[in-house]
């Protein structure tokens, strides 16, 4: 199989424009005879609804929450990145470019990354006009702060829920287009498989998870705008009900999932506590703007903290460590997420971690609020403040927060190419469903960025030169591809359920997860990868003979939700571990502990993996199949990446 990512010819800035005028158009009479289905209705899924209902096609748009509100997006905190330069300090179209490629550890399509740092600026002019209530500063301007990986202030911000108003503007432009009757939304409904039909994507099979009746639906292209895969780890930031299901049932029937290995663990996160907890929360990035990351310089010190013999505001300043500072002096705190992940872990493992378990760092405000007072950290971070204080019951204002690095975003998926098709024709995946922009590693206030312009200003455009093609006929949901895929789901949901094992599902997703961070989280090595796969493998096995799922699928039941979901994980969870095994390199979040610096930096192999690395399904207990997009770089240069 060759991968043709369809890049446009020409120079790096004129791609996208050539590439619009390029592409065949559908008029405006002709939309409304096409029928296309749109799976998830968070930032990408919801403006990708919105913006092809309002051009005329007919949408019929899917979540399994109870309302789009509540999808995954809001926890996107801090901000969203646009190269405005406003703050007139030397910000561009191009080094946004070259900040995400940096960022990316150089392991990114350069045509994808530059036109999403083109179409960041009409991003904000969009949410703007809807009503998004951006941070101003005193003369009305909107107002940017700083985000790690760069050293300009390009980042907008809604106090500290930019997700949550970003999402609400979506959402009532999509909410006008379902009162237009251009879209029909099926809340709490699940998406189990992708129907094919002459090796084409033509429409869905989902449960209904209030009833449990299956149920199919036609359409001309088929969006996955369902996220991340983030909770195969068990704990992460992800809501609880974030899964892999619908991108994976979409590989399992010949999608090619890229980069799977590539996983971004988060700086900034309430550490974990006991055994006790489902998931784990985001302080957002924000934060490293005016906190100040540190940590005691000695063990004897650290030990003491851990004890509760001391405090942090008895630590006297020469014995204190401000490693990221130290280590980086051109960044300090704001060096990208993986490199301030690695660097707690590593003070960690030297024992220098503070908090009852010694695995957690202090972000500390003292200095800022000293600065500017109190009232204007309050101002930029209140809300988040809060959060912290209701969770640890301790008052950030007055004491350092403790963080620790966790799961938070996956910058692999579904591979796409510049129109953000799969490999299979009628089948688009958009935002965090897709691996196309972050490379190995997300820069903070992207993941916003890529699921708007994708749904908003991407998708509007090349949808069309697919659909311009296509006859209008509408495929009917009584063909036998349909009853053919409805068969398969009812047979995956007996099966789950005839098992009446004795573990419950969470015993196995628990066990997994822990597999997954212990071996293929913020370090792994050849080894370490060797032994998880065969303990996931294992964790398969023991599943399909003893999960305990209870009820029956004609209800609500969501010990049968999560099953499914899980065993998708556990499959998931080996190609992760094939993925990490195969990149012989450290790159980004992906960090191999044969491959590394002196000082402990990743360290790249640019000559034999520079590429994409696209895994092709082959079967139920069957390797998969590696297929690599090489990766070109004609305007930025391959070094090795430095924030010193």
């Amino acid at each position: 199989m060759k991968l043709d990512a369809k890049i446009p010819e020409g120079p790096i800035a004129e791609k996208w424009t050539k590439h619009k005028f390029d592409v065949k158009l559908v008029n405006p009479a002709n939309k409304r005879k096409y029928d296309i289905i749109v799976v998830g209705t968070g930032l990408a899924g919801a403006s990708a609804a919105a913006s092809l209902a309002e051009l005329g096609y007919n949408v019929k748009a899917f979540c399994f929450q109870d309302s789009p509100r509540r999808a995954h997006s809001i926890a996107a905190q801090g901000g969203i990145n646009a190269a405005k330069n406003y703050q007139n300090d030397g910000d561009s179209v191009f080094r946004l470019f070259y900040d995400t490629v940096k960022g990316g550890d150089y392991r990114s399509r350069e045509g994808n990354v530059y036109r999403l740092a083109e179409v960041s600026v009409n991003i904000i002019d969009q949410c703007v006009a809807q009503g998004v209530p951006f941070a101003r500063e005193y003369g009305g301007k909107l107002d940017n702060r700083s985000f790690g990986g760069a050293q300009v202030s390009r980042t907008f911000y809604a106090k500290g829920q930019t997700g949550q108003q970003l999402l609400l503007g979506a959402y009532s432009a999509l909410s006008r287009q379902v009162a237009n009757g251009k879209v029909k939304l099926y809340p709490r409904t699940e998406m189990l498989d992708v129907v094919m039909h002459e090796g084409q994507a033509r429409g869905i099979v989902t449960r209904n998870l209030i009833t449990g009746e299956i149920e199919s639906h036609a359409g001309h292209a088929v969006l996955l705008c369902t996220g991340g895969y983030g909770n195969v780890f068990y704990l992460s930031t992800n809501a609880m009900g974030s899964n892999v299901t619908a991108a994976w049932r979409a590989h399992k029937k010949g999608a090619l999932m890229a980069n799977p290995c590539y996983t971004q663990i988060h700086p900034t996160c309430i550490p974990v506590s006991g055994d006790h907890q489902s998931k784990l929360t985001l302080m957002s990035e924000s934060l490293r703007n005016d906190g100040r990351v540190w940590v005691p310089k000695t063990k004897e010190m650290a030990e003491k903290v851990q004890k509760g013999e001391v405090k942090a505001a008895d630590i006297p300043e020469e014995e204190r460590d401000y490693y990221l500072e130290r280590r980086y002096p051109s960044f300090g705190n704001l060096v990208p997420r993986d490199v301030a992940s690695r660097n707690a872990k590593y003070v960690c493992d030297e024992g220098r971690g503070v908090g009852p378990t010694g695995l957690a760092v202090y972000l500390d405000f003292a200095d800022a609020i000293k600065r500017d007072g109190e009232s204007t950290i309050e101002a930029k971070y209140g809300n988040l403040f809060d959060i912290y204080a209701k969770i640890t019951g301790e008052n950030p204002y007055k004491v350092p927060m403790k963080i620790y690095p966790a799961v938070h975003y996956t910058m692999g998926g579904l591979w796409v190419d510049y129109n953000l098709s799969t490999n299979i024709p009628g089948l688009y995946a958009l935002g965090e469903a897709n691996f196309s922009d972050h490379g190995a590693n997300r820069l903070g206030a992207s993941a916003l960025m890529q699921g708007l312009a994708d749904g908003y200003f991407v998708i509007p455009y090349t949808i069309g030169d697919f659909l311009a093609k296509q006859p209008y006929d509408h495929f009917n949901e009584d063909h036998e591809s349909f009853k053919k895929t409805e068969e398969e789901v009812k047979g995956r949901i007996e099966k789950l359920l005839s098992i009446k094992g004795s573990k419950p599902v969470d015993y196995f997703h628990k066990k997994l997860g822990k597999v997954m961070w212990d071996y293929c989280g913020m370090s792994r090595d050849a080894e370490g990868l060797k032994k998880a796969k065969g303990m996931v493998q294992e964790i398969k096995e023991e599943f399909w003979k003893d999960v305990k799922v209870i009820g029956s699928n004609e209800e609500l039941n969501m010990t049968l939700e999560k099953a499914g979901r899980v065993a998708d994980f556990i499959e998931l969870g080996e190609l992760m571990i094939d993925d990490a095994l195969n990149r012989n390199e450290s790159c980004g979040g992906h960090f191999r502990e044969e491959y590394q610096t002196e000082e402990g930096e990743a360290k790249r192999d640019d000559e034999n993996f520079s590429y994409v690395a696209a895994w092709e399904y082959q079967g139920e207990g069957k390797d998969e199949v590696l297929h690599k997009e090489d990766l070109k770089f004609e305007n930025v240069k391959l070094t090795q990446r430095s924030y010193k």
